[in-house]
């Protein structure tokens, strides 16, 4: 655009032209980090991708489910008790509230990228269509920037992803809440004189949680009901 203003100055009026595309350039601009934020090169659950080899997923995905199989062959070759069984299960509720986090993070990074592009689309779909006299070749950055809004709000609503990452955080703080009262015997295991009694509700209440917390994703899968006319 800067080369094309520098060529035609003088000659040719191109103050439709900029007026129209201004907004489209701000737009892109904006994205930019968005962009630079979900590709390779940038964080990826905390860790900075310098370079992201063909295949590389693919072949890390593999190695992590042959280890959770080898783990679940050797964990059931061996007959431990019951108590073993359950502080073996409290040293993996870390895990499992990271992935809740994880994936929390993500359905939020996804829902404010589209609200980005429904608040800066409704923006830049304004500006263009004021433009009463812009030629009709033109008039496509209206119809462009209209169904990138439509297209954002229709995935943010069908999705729901706001509500997806509230209610993976929600869990994540639950679960830690009680790692940490179970550990430090305080809150509901205050007046626990007996590790195992403590360990034992710790476990229910865990599972409470967890069972909810996928109650809340089967309802958040279901399609949303239009009612009948």
């Amino acid at each position: 655009m800067f080369v094309g203003n520098t060529v035609t100055w003088g000659r040719i009026d191109l103050a439709r032209v900029n007026t129209a595309c201004i907004p489209i350039l701000i737009t892109l601009l904006i994205l930019c980090p968005f962009v630079r934020y979900f590709s390779c090169g940038g964080v990826f659950d905390g860790v900075v991708v310098d370079e992201w080899k063909p295949g590389h997923a693919v072949k890390k995905k593999i190695d992590l489910e042959l280890a959770i199989e080898r783990k679940r062959l050797s964990a059931a070759s061996i007959d431990l008790p019951t108590e073993t069984r359950r502080h073996i299960y409290r040293e993996t509720i870390p895990g499992s509230i990271d992935r809740y986090r994880t994936d929390g993070l993500r359905y939020r990074r996804i829902h404010n990228l589209f609200q980005s592009v429904i608040i800066i689309g409704s923006l830049a779909t304004s500006t263009a269509a004021s433009l009463a006299e812009t030629p009709a070749p033109y008039k496509w950055i209206t119809v462009s920037t209209s169904f990138s809004v439509g297209l954002a709000a229709g995935f943010t609503g069908y999705f729901k992803f706001r509500e997806r990452s509230f209610y993976l955080q929600q869990t994540a703080d639950s679960i830690e809440e009680e790692y940490d009262a179970v550990n430090l015997k305080v809150g509901r295991y205050r007046g626990s004189v007996d590790d195992a009694t403590a360990l034992l509700e710790f476990t229910e209440r865990v599972e409470t949680l967890k069972n909810d917390q996928r109650k809340r994703q089967q309802q958040l899968d279901q399609p949303t009901e239009t009612p009948e006319g």
